[in-house]
């Protein structure tokens, strides 16, 4: 088995949202209309929180630390809850469901942030293993290489799979879904450097372009080829969507209004590719400082901005991450149910809250500075 050093995206995610048909206008920051039906995100609100049980008691120590033993519980938990939702086939959703995909990919970053892989080794190596087959089967349907419904799925299968590639005993049958599925990315970058929903090169926008430098950024730690020019065309084409009246980015390139969500996303992709310094980047991560508290209450796509938001902080510095993560760490774990799950959408909520929770563990070198 090939190793290497342990490295994710992010998420990315990092980070994915659940994707809007092909004919959506540009989001102006007030409309949920990237968001399917189904997917519309209600905040960190109406869920009954989860009283701790007596093994989460705190102590002076506890209160030192980023990840307390309450923390390590729910996450214990959560894992336990993703485990007994995956479906028979190895994916994470329903079965008519256009974004398990996405879910599965998720799923299997929230495992690997834990240090589970794909193996026989208990609790969750069997789970990882279904996972990456049906990555690998949904890579060889009528677009070779193409792994979901949309382009934010596919940007996410590719990460999964540039992580499990080094932890695996499959690694010519991984290897070899990783090179499709980069190859689907490269041949779907429009001329302007953006990508859209489906994989071919028309269209744009910021969300669907920083998933898919996120994805590029994974595959090249992995060591599969990718041209210079694609990242750099991709990296242009979201500091042209910075916004310099208030240092956020709008949904695509020009004059438009600021978001949350995708500032975190194109911070959090220019700074996987080591843009730290760009100006765009540092007025971006000012950005979302000011724009936290506001967020963290109630935002556009909660949890796929609090999963971004969570990388950028991580990667831009000890002191961001350390101001941040109490306040989404107890958020989340107030919306955790007795089942472990997080959210109304447990699959994709559980997964993403995971990742963000276990952000401390510093497990994925790619997630630090």
């Amino acid at each position: 088995m090939r190793t290497r050093h342990t490295f994710l995206l992010l998420a990315a995610a990092l980070v994915w949202t659940a994707p809007a048909p092909a004919q959506t206008k540009p989001d102006n920051g007030s409309t949920k209309e990237n968001l399917q039906s189904g997917f519309v995100d209600d905040g960190p609100g109406n869920v009954s929180p989860l009283s701790l049980t007596p093994s989460d008691a705190l102590d002076a120590a506890d209160m030192t630390t980023l990840l307390d033993r309450r923390t390590e519980a729910g996450i214990k938990r959560g894992l336990d809850a993703l485990k007994k939702t995956q479906m028979s086939d190895g994916q994470w959703g329903y079965p008519e469901d256009k974004n398990r995909e996405a879910y599965t990919a998720f799923a299997m970053i929230a495992f690997m942030m834990n240090g589970h892989f794909p193996n026989k080794k208990p609790p969750y190596g069997e789970t990882m293993t279904k996972a990456v087959n049906a990555l690998l089967r949904a890579g060889k349907g009528e677009f070779p290489g193409y792994m979901g419904g949309n382009m934010y799925a596919h940007g996410l299968c590719t990460v999964a799979l540039s992580e499990v590639w080094g932890h695996t005993e499959k690694d010519d049958a991984v290897r070899e879904g990783l090179k499709a599925a980069v190859k689907v990315i490269l041949g779907a970058q429009n001329s302007g450097g953006g990508w859209r929903y489906n994989p071919v090169p028309a269209g744009h926008d910021v969300s669907v372009t920083a998933m898919q430098v996120v994805a590029l950024a994974s595959a090249r730690q992995a060591g599969i080829f990718v041209p210079d020019d694609t990242v750099n065309r991709g990296v242009r084409y979201l500091t042209l969507a910075h916004q310099t009246v208030d240092g956020g980015f709008a949904y695509m390139p020009g004059p438009g209004k600021s978001g949350f969500p995708r500032t975190a996303a194109a911070c959090t992709s220019m700074m996987m590719l080591g843009r730290h310094n760009a100006p765009e980047v540092k007025a971006g991560l000012e950005y979302l400082r000011k724009e936290a508290a506001g967020a963290l209450k109630e935002s556009f796509a909660w949890s796929y901005a609090m999963y971004y938001m969570t990388i950028a902080m991580n990667l831009s510095g000890p002191d961001n991450l350390k101001w941040w993560y109490p306040q989404i760490r107890d958020v989340l774990l107030a919306k955790q149910t007795a089942e472990g799950q997080f959210g109304k959408r447990s699959d994709y909520d559980t997964a993403t809250a995971l990742i963000v929770l276990s952000m401390p563990y510093g497990f994925v070198p790619t997630y630090q500075r």
